[in-house]
């Protein structure tokens, strides 16, 4: 920490919630997270190791060949040396711990800057505490408020060296009842300071200071009032895949091996004549014929894989062997096994589901490569950015990025592509969906946003994940917040799935509470649906109207914190674009769902 700010956090949370650039409250002090730059050498972390995610990064940040490393641990061994990341001094306005004013609900306090605080850090022998409100831009840019140019404006010729007060009328601190004064009697109450249409603030500087000073960068966006400790105050951009069998690797290096065989393949037929030598179908045994295609026209290209994350992770899951899970694991990082049908299906409520998949071992790896303020932005439902997005730097020159692995269980569930496809034409149900592309394209309007509608399938798969999460967390012994999920939605390709799992970062493993449940399935679903068919908050929930919502809830059919809505940790898409309708009867709309009828 920088000077005398020191305090603690996890690891975990270097990543998810106070990396860099974040603004966070010490017990004596208020900071703002430093760069990388200000972290330990990265011979002094621990590096992990993740191919596919290292290929992805460099793709999507164009830092050649990125290196992940862990935050700094917890706590150090006795007498060793504490290896901590730094972090900056800031605000540096702050409001004087007094109270003047002749009623007990209000009263006036004295703005000071840094400079005015002696040695103690204290300003006329009162103690101070920082201000809870900066000025920042969606780019993740954060600055001190320039309070002498909010009251007096950008013409006037008030001296700057005159004492400046925040006026408080009431108790609520609502900014309504904030005004901020000046001993020459000029004053602006601070609510204006959130009308962007006359820039109260000024033109964001482009200020980074957890970069450090001098820093700053070109920003013409209009500077906007933030409270400091608010929750849109940091939105963290994290990567994550899943550690899979390296087949990609070996497939390479089979197909650069047989080269000059297969660089005359140009389809499966060629492709099957070749696989009549001996030599060749036994050195390609392992991999399907689409996977050795793909591989050839790669070579061709001279372009390396540029598939989703979410795709690669799909194939690797469908690919799991029939079994139980019972043999010992070759690769500790991932071991997946297709549960046997007779073991889970036994009535007719899972005739719309294809496989179920445990998941004994998994590991995922998240890296942090950047940040927004204001607004978050979300992957799509492919587990990608958008390309154009702006994000704030973690480090002057990143080089490498911070990142942490975690071990767990966990449970797939495939649908059936057949019966997916023949729901998606009933007249009902594209009704429905069109009343929510409705509400997507205001949505989108409204946040200048070039994001897609998911289409009906996500919302289905989304909506299906959110009702199990809370029916599995009754029996797993994992509290429904550390159950996270992962749809995948691969409409060109037919294959729709959920990946229910926990994971930690503190342990080697879990202790298979979530990955039994696979076998309980039915019950789970059973559960599931019952309860989702009546919400505690219906019929208002159910006769929402994406399309027509008054308080903006475009991204909502038939879903609200009574039925659909999980923690945000559970959910990889902010609990937006959920639907019970699209998966059981409700009561506006019956005729839609997914499962039709209840048993």
């Amino acid at each position: 920490m920088n000077g005398k700010a020191h305090g603690q956090i996890r690891r975990g949370q270097v990543i998810m919630t106070y990396g860099p650039g974040a603004l966070i409250d010490l017990p004596r002090h208020s900071a703002i997270i430093g760069g990388l730059d200000t972290w330990p050498k990265t011979s002094d972390l621990d590096e992990i190791v993740e191919p596919w995610l290292t290929a992805k990064l460099e793709f999507m940040t164009g830092v050649a060949a990125p290196r992940l490393f862990a935050p700094p641990p917890d706590s150090s061994f006795p007498g060793e040396r504490k290896k901590g990341i730094g972090a900056w001094r800031f605000p540096e306005w702050f409001v004087v711990q007094e109270a003047i004013g002749a009623q007990e609900r209000e009263r006036s306090r004295r703005l000071v800057h840094r400079k005015s605080l002696d040695q103690r850090g204290w300003f006329d022998k009162r103690q101070v505490v920082a201000t809870r409100f900066v000025q920042a831009c969606p780019r993740g840019h954060v600055d001190d408020i320039d309070w002498h140019r909010f009251v007096h404006g950008s013409t006037d010729n008030c001296p700057r060296q005159r004492q400046l007060w925040l006026d408080e009328g009431g108790t609520s601190g609502d900014l309504a009842d904030l005004v901020v004064r000046c001993e020459c009697k000029k004053s602006r109450r601070l609510y204006e300071a959130t009308t962007l249409e006359e820039n109260p603030l000024g033109t964001c500087r482009g200020a980074r200071p957890w970069l450090g000073r001098n820093s700053n960068e070109d920003c013409n966006l209009p500077s906007r009032l933030l409270i400091r400790t608010a929750s849109n105050a940091y939105f963290h951009q994290i990567v994550s895949v899943l550690s899979l069998p390296d087949r990609g690797t070996a497939l390479e290096t089979a197909v650069k091996e047989l080269w000059n065989d297969l660089q005359i393949v140009d389809d499966e037929a060629d492709l099957a004549v070749l696989k009549k030598k001996p030599r060749i179908t036994e050195r390609l045994a392992p991999f399907s014929d689409d996977e050795i295609l793909e591989a050839i026209r790669r070579f061709k290209s001279g372009k390396g894989s540029e598939k989703p994350v979410k795709q690669v992770e799909l194939e690797a899951l469908l690919a799991a062997p029939e079994g139980f899970g019972d043999d010992v694991p070759v690769d500790p990082d991932f071991h997946a096994r297709r549960l046997p049908d007779r073991v889970w299906r036994h009535s007719k409520r899972s005739d719309g589901i294809e496989a179920v998949i445990q998941l004994h071992r998994l590991r995922e790896v998240l890296a942090l490569i950047g940040f927004t303020r204001f607004e978050a932005v979300t992957p799509d439902i492919h587990g990608e950015y958008e390309t154009d997005v702006e994000r704030a730097n973690i480090a002057l020159d990143p080089q490498w990025f911070p990142a942490v692995e975690n071990r767990g269980e966990g449970v797939f569930i495939q649908l059936r592509a057949d019966s997916v496809n023949k729901w998606l034409g009933l007249a009902p149900v594209k009704q429905r969906l069109k009343d929510l592309a409705t509400g997507h394209e205001n949505w989108a309007k409204d946040r200048k946003s070039p994001r897609l509608f998911p289409g009906g399938q996500y919302i289905l798969l989304h909506t299906l994940s959110h009702l199990l999460i809370q029916s599995i967390a009754m029996r797993c012994g994992y509290p429904a917040s550390s159950i996270r999920e992962r749809i995948y939605s691969d409409e060109e390709a037919g294959r729709f799935g959920i990946l229910l799992y926990t994971a930690s970062p503190d342990a080697e493993g879990t202790l298979g509470g979530l990955v039994q449940q696979a076998r309980h399935l039915e019950d789970h679903m059973n559960y599931a649906l019952r309860t989702g068919a009546l919400c505690s908050n219906d019929p208002i929930c159910a006769h929402h109207a994406p399309g027509e919502s008054m308080e903006g809830r475009w991204l909502h059919g038939a879903a609200c914190h009574g039925c659909a809505l999980v923690a945000e940790t559970s959910c990889e898409m902010r609990n937006d674009y959920l639907d019970r309708a699209l998966v059981v009867p409700v009561l506006s709309v019956p005729n839609a769902a997914f499962f039709e009828g209840l048993e």
